[in-house]
């Protein structure tokens, strides 16, 4: 790892940027991103990164930005591996394939922390953290807002629910959706999940996935989508076919979704922020660098919002 600086010349400043006990002046942290292109989530999170990054004496950020694309990344990875940075921070595209790349990282002595959602389960002997939501528990807490809801309706023993799921290989998606498959059948056995089809983080698309839903089945109690963003697609759908009725439940919720929720249209989500995401990340780069213990699966809450409890959140800025 290459620790720049690191003459001992260590000021007030930078320790208290850094927690108390800073070995060297400046931190080099480098970060390549999913795709901020693709949703207000990823856009709010790369302004609250760079903000808190130039608020920070101790670091100096590297910013970069996949579009989406797994080779781009890939190359992003080489390329701050070639510049020594001093820590990696990655927002997977794939949880899958950018394993070689973040092993490279390791091997050359850059700690890697995965941001948002995690790489996957091969991968983790190569990094030193994973900062962000429990998308595991996310999903599990979607299906018991839209089982409480049924419940609440009298239609527990009889609803049927279409999921629209992530981006596929994304592991956000999968894990969003298995947190959901295998929590409702606990708190709501009887109720049918009777088709999954992705909407890839997209709006457009989780409308017209909402759309082939509609045409194919007269009977649809419930939707579950991956967030917010494709909830409202679907929402619009259903709005346009005049099928009223629907609950609708994401799993991070996004301005459209509050602002759905208070016109009644849109049950409930999962709170989560963007800018506490962007930040947790930086501070565990900075806790690794600074040799602090940190958990390998670090955490933040992520509670349940719904039209009952929505007064206690704030609106969210994405």
């Amino acid at each position: 790892m290459n620790i720049r600086n690191a003459l001992g010349l260590t000021t007030a400043a930078a320790a208290l940027a850094l927690g108390g006990a800073a070995a060297a002046e400046t931190w080099t942290i480098g970060i390549t991103q999913n795709n901020v292109g693709v949703d207000s989530y990823q856009t709010t999170y790369e302004k609250a990164f760079i903000a808190a990054a130039e608020e920070n004496d101790a670091v100096e950020a590297v910013v970069l930005d996949a579009g989406g694309d797994v080779a781009r990344q890939i190359a992003q990875m080489e390329d701050l591996i070639q510049q020594e940075v001093d820590a990696i921070i990655i927002w997977p595209t794939n949880g899958e394939a950018v394993i070689p790349a973040v092993r490279k990282a390791q091997n050359a002595g850059i700690p890697v922390i995965v941001t948002n959602s995690n790489i996957a389960e091969p991968g983790f002997d190569f990094v030193a953290s994973f900062s962000g939501p429990d998308n595991i528990t996310q999903g599990s807490r979607s299906a018991e807002i839209m089982c409480d809801k049924f419940k609440a309706m009298g239609i527990e023993n009889e609803a049927r629910v279409v999921q629209i799921s992530g981006q596929p290989g994304y592991t956000t998606a999968i894990e969003r959706a298995q947190g959901f498959e295998e929590r409702l059948p606990e708190v709501c056995p009887n109720v049918t999940l009777v088709e999954t089809q992705p909407g890839d983080w997209n709006r457009e698309k989780s409308q017209k996935v909402m759309e082939a839903f509609l045409v194919k089945y007269d009977d649809i109690d419930g939707v579950y989508a991956g967030d917010d963003n494709m909830g409202v697609g679907a929402l619009n759908a259903a709005k346009a076919a005049g099928r009223e009725g629907i609950i609708f439940v994401g799993a991070t919720n996004f301005s459209v979704g509050y602002e759905a929720m208070e016109r009644g249209e849109y049950w409930g989500s999962i709170y989560q922020s963007p800018v506490d995401d962007a930040e947790a990340a930086l501070k565990t780069a900075i806790d690794v660098l600074n040799g602090d213990e940190v958990p390998f699966l670090n955490y933040f809450d992520t509670p349940k919002i719904t039209q009952d409890n929505m007064g206690d959140f704030t609106k969210p800025v994405f």
